[in-house]
């Protein structure tokens, strides 16, 4: 048996097993699910990362400039963000294939020398079961691409 078809089948027998020991209601973060209950008929819990999150976004055009607070919940969509929807589908297409959203750039990156405003945001929560703590600004052409990537979770900035 191929690794791939062996995993493949271990996914059926997990999940075969999980639906037929347990019950499944939503996870506590909006993002995952909560199993419990066993074959003995003891309890036990565990909480597994789906597609969704809570976020909270925090945004400022500058010094001086008072932050603006909203946030997020994606897989329900919800929270107080302006365009949630948009928000969320953003951060779905910036995770595609696997990607971090929210990584930084990295150390060695050659990033143009130009100024795309005096924005900053910092986002906390989870993402997909993953806890969130990034920074975002507009001091380079490789932090104003990160920025432009999660722009309907962010804002559109600009100098």
């Amino acid at each position: 048996m191929t690794t791939a078809r062996a995993m493949a089948a271990s996914l059926l027998l997990v999940a075969g097993a999980t639906t037929a020991c347990g019950t499944s209601t939503p996870g506590p973060d909006a993002g995952g699910t909560t199993v419990q209950g066993t074959n003995d008929g003891s309890s036990t819990t565990a909480t597994t990362a789906t597609t969704g999150g809570r976020l909270v976004v925090t945004v400022t055009d500058g010094a001086g400039a008072s932050p603006r607070r909203t946030t997020l919940a994606c897989d329900p969509v919800g929270g107080d963000h302006p365009d949630a929807a948009a928000a969320c589908a953003a951060l779905a297409a910036a995770s595609d294939g696997g990607r971090d959203p929210f990584a930084p750039t990295p150390a060695d990156a050659v990033c143009t020398q130009l100024y795309g405003g005096p924005q900053t945001a910092t986002v906390t929560g989870t993402w997909r079961g993953a806890p969130v703590d990034a920074r975002f600004d507009r001091t380079n052409g490789c932090e104003i691409s990160r920025w432009d990537a999660l722009g309907a979770l962010l804002g559109r900035g600009g100098a």
